[in-house]
């Protein structure tokens, strides 16, 4: 199998994931994000403790890409400080839009990396780093409430 065919597989495995397909009970943040170009719409969720990412979840529709990207986010994130998770949107926004190519940065990113090519498709990177986006609102969301 080359790696093309491990990249699709973990995309299709995402995409139909419902582990953080669901909502979060009594969150810090919810956050709709919407890509105008091709109706996706997620919504996600993010519950802080102690600095950290406790959960996050999200909902909505959309195209193959979007709901990986979505999956592939919400798994990374939980678990992490607020500050390597938005280290690790970064970075995830910094491959898709082709600005951070360096390999061992982005083995950071685990699974995320099988979306690296979605940057040689110019139509599809709204779609993924739609989750990330409204992920990086939601905890600043969160965050502003907290103060």
């Amino acid at each position: 199998m080359d790696l093309n065919e491990i990249y699709t597989q973990v995309i299709a495995e995402h995409c139909s994931s419902t582990k953080n397909r669901r909502e979060i009970e009594n969150p810090d943040a919810y956050i709709e994000g919407i890509n105008s170009s091709c109706g996706d719409e997620l919504r996600i969720g993010v519950k802080l403790e102690n600095g950290k990412i406790k959960d996050a979840a999200y909902t909505g529709v959309g195209c193959a890409i979007s709901q990986a990207s979505a999956s592939i986010m919400t798994e990374l994130v939980i678990g992490k400080t607020i500050d390597e998770a938005k280290h690790l949107a970064e970075l995830f926004i910094g491959m898709i839009k082709r600005e951070i190519t360096d390999e061992s940065k982005l083995e950071e990113l685990d699974e995320a990396i099988a979306l690296q090519n979605i940057s040689n498709m110019p139509a599809r990177v709204k779609c993924a780093t739609l989750a990330w986006h409204t992920f990086e609102e939601a905890v600043d969301t969160a965050l502003s409430k907290e103060q």
